[in-house]
């Protein structure tokens, strides 16, 4: 399967419409600790333009350590999350929240033991990327 986080050269150039179930894929290993799924909405490699996703992610899984470039956007759409910024406390987060991480801010989050999360994420690209990836988060339960 490709890399659905794989990024486009630039955004649509018109409007464009995705269905709830467009485009739906596994996110590539490496990133969480466990499998989750995501749908691409906006994908460039563009300087300056957005990327977006939505994300599903099951009960205990949580994603790696990463930042992005020019910060992120966390929407939560569904479920009960869990997030926490590098040095910082885990916050648990609900339907109707939205987190911004500041720009290389290192961080991550994903999915209590006990519920599913899903969310929608937007950041921008800088130097042809929006998000670096690091080591598993260590010592939590969530």
């Amino acid at each position: 399967m490709s890399d659905p986080f794989a990024m486009g050269g630039a955004c649509p150039d018109k409007m464009t419409i995705w269905r709830a179930d467009d485009g739906i894929a596994e996110a590539p290993a490496g990133v969480s600790t466990g499998p989750f799924e995501v749908q691409m909405l906006l994908t460039s490699r563009t300087e300056g333009e957005m990327t977006a996703m939505r994300a599903f992610v099951p009960a205990g899984v949580v994603t790696h350590w990463h930042s992005h470039p020019r910060g992120q956007l966390l929407h939560v759409l569904d479920g009960i999350g869990l997030v926490q910024r590098d040095g910082g406390d885990i916050v648990e987060v609900r339907p109707g929240d939205s987190i911004w991480f500041a720009p290389d801010e290192k961080h991550w989050h994903g999915a209590t033991r006990d519920s599913a999360f899903s969310y929608l994420s937007i950041q921008p690209v800088k130097d042809g990327t929006a998000a670096h990836w690091f080591e598993p988060v260590q010592g939590i339960q969530p």
